[in-house]
C-alpha cells in the first residue's frame, strides 16, 4: 500500500511516497530510496519500491531537494552535500513513522545516490545495510577523464562566466542533462545516458531537462569512494555495471576492493542504465535479497528463492 508523506529537510519539504509491506506485522524493517543526480522518483523507483515492499520491507521514496515534487531552492541544483543531509533527514524522518523498526533502516542509491549512501552509511550507524548501485566513486578523476574533449573546454569557461555572476548577483546559467548531439557539452554525455533520459520521462513529466552550471562544479568536488574504508561494519552490496562510462566500473571495481567487510559484489552485464531497464528484474530482486538478509532477523514472507544475476568474477561473492 502506497501513501503520500513529506518530511522537512534544510529547512524545505521533501515529498515521496511510502510503501507499507502486506501480510507483516509491525514492527518492520524499512529501506530509503532517492534517485540519482536529476533524476526524480517517478523515473522508475516505484518499481523497485514494489519488489522491495513484496518481500515484506517498508520504503520511502522521495525527491531530493530542489527537484521533482520537493522543495527547495535553487530549482535543478545537485548539491551532493545536500542531497546527503536529506537521506540522514529521512532516516529520522522514519524512526518517527509508525511501522517500521527504528533500528533496522536500510539505503539504497542509484548512480550519483550510489555514492551518496556510501557516505552516510561511513558517517550515521543508524544505516543498518547499505546497497550501492552503478554508484559514483569520484568526480575528480571522471572530470580528468573527460578534460581534453572539446566540450570540457567548453564548460571550463562558461563554469568561470557562472561564478562571476553568481557573485555580483546576476542570474546563474543551466546546462542542459543529455543530448543528442554529441558535439554539445552536457551534464550526462552519451547516447544511452540521452536514450534513458527520453524515455523515463514519458513517465515522468515532472522530470527537468536541466541543471545550474554550478552542479558540474560540485560534481567535480564530490568523492564517494574516500569514505569506502569506513563503511564496515555496516553490510555493503555493490551492484556494478560491466560497461559503464558514467560512473565508470573500474573505479567501482577499485572501490569496492578497499571497502571492509561484511560486503558483496554483483556485476550486471550491459552499462550505466542497464539495471533500471533491460536488468531490473536482477538489479531489484538482489538488492531485496541483501535488506532481508541483513535487516530481516524476524520472520518474513515465505517468497521463492531469488535468481541471482550473473556475477562476471566469482571469487568476490
Amino acid at each position: 500500500m502506497r501513501s503520500n508523506v513529506a518530511f522537512w529537510s534544510e529547512g524545505d519539504r521533501l515529498r515521496g511516497w511510502f510503501y507499507r509491506p502486506t501480510e507483516i506485522a509491525s514492527p518492520f524493517p524499512t529501506v530509503i530510496l532517492t534517485h540519482g543526480f536529476s533524476a526524480v522518483k517517478e523515473q522508475y523507483l516505484d518499481r523497485y519500491a514494489e519488489v522491495f515492499a513484496a518481500h515484506g520491507l517498508g520504503v520511502l521514496v522521495y525527491d531530493h531537494g530542489c527537484f521533482g515534487e520537493s522543495e527547495g531552492e535553487p530549482r535543478y541544483e545537485v548539491d551532493p552535500e545536500r542531497q546527503r543531509r536529506g537521506y540522514r533527514d529521512a532516516v529520522t524522518f522514519v524512526q518517527t513513522m509508525n511501522g517500521p523498526d527504528p533500528e533496522r533502516i536500510g539505503i539504497w542509491g542509484t548512480s550519483y545516490s550510489g555514492g551518496h549512501v556510501l557516505v552516510v552509511a561511513a558517517q550515521d550507524r543508524r544505516v543498518k545495510a547499505v546497497v550501492a548501485q552503478v554508484p559514483t566513486i569520484s568526480g575528480s578523476k571522471v572530470a580528468v577523464r573527460r578534460a581534453t574533449t572539446p566540450q570540457a573546454t567548453e564548460l571550463r569557461r562558461s563554469l568561470s562566466e557562472d561564478r562571476v555572476a553568481r557573485v555580483l548577483g546576476n542570474d546563474r546559467a543551466y546546462l542542459d542533462v543529455v543530448t543528442s548531439d554529441p558535439q554539445l557539452p552536457c551534464a550526462l554525455p552519451g547516447a544511452d545516458s540521452y536514450e534513458y533520459f527520453c524515455r523515463s520521462a514519458e513517465v515522468a513529466s515532472n522530470w527537468n531537462p536541466q541543471v545550474t552550471l554550478r552542479s558540474l562544479e560540485l560534481a567535480k568536488a564530490n568523492e564517494p569512494g574516500a569514505f569506502i574504508r569506513l563503511i564496515s561494519p555496516t553490510p555493503l552490496l555493490m551492484i556494478v555495471a560491466e560497461d559503464d562510462h558514467l560512473t565508470p566500473t573500474d573505479l567501482a571495481l577499485d572501490a569496492f576492493d578497499r571497502a571492509g567487510e561484511p560486503k558483496a559484489l554483483e556485476i550486471l552485464p550491459g552499462g550505466h542504465f542497464s539495471p533500471y531497464t533491460d536488468l531490473f528484474e536482477q538489479s531489484s530482486r538482489v538488492a531485496a535479497e541483501w535488506f532481508v538478509e541483513k535487516l530481516g532477523d524476524r520472520p518474513m514472507l515465505d517468497l521463492p528463492p531469488i535468481r541471482r544475476s550473473h556475477n562476471l568474477n566469482p571469487r568476490l561473492r
